[in-house]
């Protein structure tokens, strides 16, 4: 099992929250656009080489299966769980980085993010991985000079920055793994965790 530096709670004004654990030895990036219904993800390596991308899609069954809505949802988070891990498992990861989710317009959305959020900060406290936050908006500043912007503007961006990236022509899936790609763009710029290896 690799070192470690002692954990360290960081706020900084384009994180939005952060948990460092800084590695001592090649890495391997997890990036996130979470959402219960398509989580798009990424993983690369310390040079931002593609390993490989993906979307989890999740689809709400409760009245076609005839199951209670919580029991549907804990389905939904068990889906999302087993594939995160298995990503973490398959290639080793050593350090997750992800866009903050917000801007829920109901209850039920709020839950929605709540359980987002859940889900990758407990695979970063239980198998002690470091993890990192950022707003939509500073990914948006920071990859097309702009804070607002179209799908299909980040999914062209991306290709450009990571030019071994194959989109899979599937709109949602090429959207989500898009907006994954631009968090790792950006916290490989501002990351002082990350900073701090390449440097060694």
């Amino acid at each position: 099992m690799m070192e470690r530096i002692k954990n360290t709670v960081i706020w900084k004004e384009d994180m939005v929250y952060s948990k460092q654990v800084v590695p001592t030895k090649q890495i391997t990036i997890l990036a996130n656009d979470p959402s219960i219904c398509a989580w798009g993800y990424s993983v690369l390596n310390q040079d931002g080489k593609i390993l490989e991308t993906g979307c989890i899609k999740t689809e709400s069954g409760g009245k076609k299966l005839r199951v209670r809505k919580g029991d549907d949802t804990i389905r939904r988070i068990r889906e999302i769980n087993e594939r995160l891990l298995s990503q973490v498992k398959k290639h080793n990861i050593e350090y997750i980085v992800s866009e903050l989710p917000h801007g829920s317009q109901s209850a039920s959305a709020a839950v929605m993010i709540g359980i987002c959020m859940g889900i990758l900060e407990t695979i970063s406290n239980a198998l002690e991985i470091g993890i990192e936050w950022y707003s939509e908006n500073d990914s948006k500043r920071h990859s097309l000079n702009k804070s607002t912007g179209e799908k299909l503007e980040m999914v062209q961006k991306m290709k450009i920055i990571y030019p071994n990236w194959k989109p899979t022509g599937t709109k949602y899936i090429d959207e989500a793994v898009a907006d994954s790609l631009s968090i790792h763009h950006l916290a490989m710029k501002e990351s002082p965790a990350l900073k701090l290896f390449k440097m060694k």
